[in-house]
């Protein structure tokens, strides 16, 4: 290979790590190549779409750059691979950052180190050649000891044929293979800060109701322990009921109005999704989480979800009602094996790690929630249940995720709203478009 033909290659690759990013990039206020080296001549960061642009050249420049309330993503381009203490470089970028920041790691493979020195010594390649190589257990272990968490790690295997974007196809499918994956010679990576809360945050419920009339009144005695009643805000959405559940909302209203800030809404649309949305879209705090009202989530443990988010341990906080025994007749047997496997599913599909995909209860801050409408509105409405739409976004906008274990009881009131046959092949063709478009990335459109 001529030097004309590895320099073609090397920029191959490198348009596929853009078109990595740029699945990112739209979500954040910012894009920020944070030390570029010269031999990568910023090829990445001029590929990649986004509002605004800033290029970190020192570190009087860096703290130019220090947290504010804008979303940022910082590129290091081959930064760690050249970087005598990467401990140090991490915990200094880290004090610029906010909890809505992502840095977003191109890596070079240790597996290839020989190959580096053998490209310089044939004059297959030019300029200063990496030093460090880190493997997927030293990258973690680094992230443990500077306080980030490694939330995505994408290999990147470049099939020089374009036409038509099977290229593309080739790549995603490569990438997609276990074992093909690990022979990568480029990893991106996804790194998100560990960010305490330096005070209690505002928390908005969104309960979802349809002929629930027997758990309204339950729902709220479960949260009277909670020890920032003034920072609490209950958001009921009735919808469709054929009970008394409407008026049953609206008299526990009159009777807690002293003790909780309760607001109630009736929806127009259907199905719990459209009800989550109108919840959230009348939230005012700053993080949001949902309780089914069928109160086979104990509301008493949505404390646990917000402890785990304001000590900084993730950024999307999911219930996994896998874990411990559960109630008689609190989920039918084929119900649990199918909550399972779509758990798997979707942590390959995402390249995360939850134990239960499809948990009502989740947690996370609002300035997500906008973020991930916005990616909705790109990728498109596709999920009538609500869990795939907050899911999807996370992982691919690179949130850490953490899962808090939870007893599910059964109902004491009302019947399951559920069709387990007719969701769930629903529920397989929506994971089956999560693979083509997202673990694939055959839904970017930017490139």
């Amino acid at each position: 290979m001529t030097l004309s033909k590895t320099k073609i290659f090397s920029a191959g690759i490198k348009k596929m790590i853009a078109r990595e990013l740029a699945s990112l990039s739209p979500f954040f206020e910012n894009l920020i190549e944070l030390f570029p080296q010269k031999h990568s001549e910023q090829v990445i960061y001029s590929l990649v779409p986004a509002a605004k642009k800033i290029t970190v050249f020192d570190e009087d420049d860096l703290q130019k750059c220090i947290a504010n309330d804008e979303s940022n993503i910082f590129l290091l381009d081959g930064l760690l691979n050249y970087a005598s203490d990467i401990q140090m470089l991490l915990i200094q970028v880290k004090h610029i950052l906010n909890r809505d920041s992502r840095l977003f790691v191109v890596a070079y493979s240790p597996y290839y180190r020989w190959l580096y020195k053998l490209a310089n010594a044939l004059h297959l390649r030019q300029g200063e050649l990496p030093t460090t190589f880190l493997t997927k257990t030293d990258l973690r272990n680094l992230a443990q000891l500077t306080g980030y968490t490694v939330t995505r790690i994408k290999g990147t295997i470049y099939f020089p044929f374009t036409l038509f974007g099977i290229g593309y196809l080739i790549n995603g499918l490569l990438a997609a293979i276990p074992f093909i994956k690990e022979l990568a010679m480029v990893q991106s990576i996804i790194l998100s800060p560990q960010i305490p809360c330096a005070e209690s945050v505002s928390l908005s419920v969104v309960i979802p109701a349809r002929n629930e009339m027997g758990n309204i009144e339950n729902a709220l005695i479960g949260l009277q322990n909670w020890p920032h009643k003034e920072k609490l805000e209950i958001i009921f959405v009735e919808g469709h009921s054929t009970d008394d559940t409407y008026q049953e909302i609206l008299r526990v209203q009159e009777k807690y109005n002293s003790e909780f800030n309760i607001k109630v809404y009736q929806q127009t649309g259907k199905g719990k999704s459209d009800a989550v949305r109108l919840g959230f879209s009348q939230a005012t705090s700053e993080l949001l989480t949902i309780l089914d009202a069928d109160l086979t989530v104990p509301p008493s443990y949505l404390y646990r979800f917000y402890e785990a988010y304001l000590a900084g341990m993730a950024d999307f906080v999911n219930g996994n009602r896998l874990l411990y025994p559960m109630e008689d007749k609190a989920m039918r047997p084929l119900n649990r094996l199918g909550n399972s496997f779509f758990a798997k599913a979707l942590s390959y599909v995402l390249d995360i790690h939850i134990g239960d995909s499809l948990c009502g209860t989740k947690l996370f801050s609002r300035k997500d929630y906008q973020r991930y409408i916005a990616w909705r509105e790109v990728f498109g409405d596709f999920d009538p249940f609500g869990d795939f739409e907050l899911l999807f976004p996370a992982a691919i906008l690179g949130s850490s995720f953490v899962d808090i274990p939870i007893p599910y009881r059964a109902r004491t009131y009302g019947s399951t709203n559920i069709d387990r046959f007719r969701h769930g092949f629903m529920l397989l063709k929506l994971t089956t478009v999560g693979f083509v478009k997202v673990k694939l990335n055959l839904f970017n459109r930017n490139h």
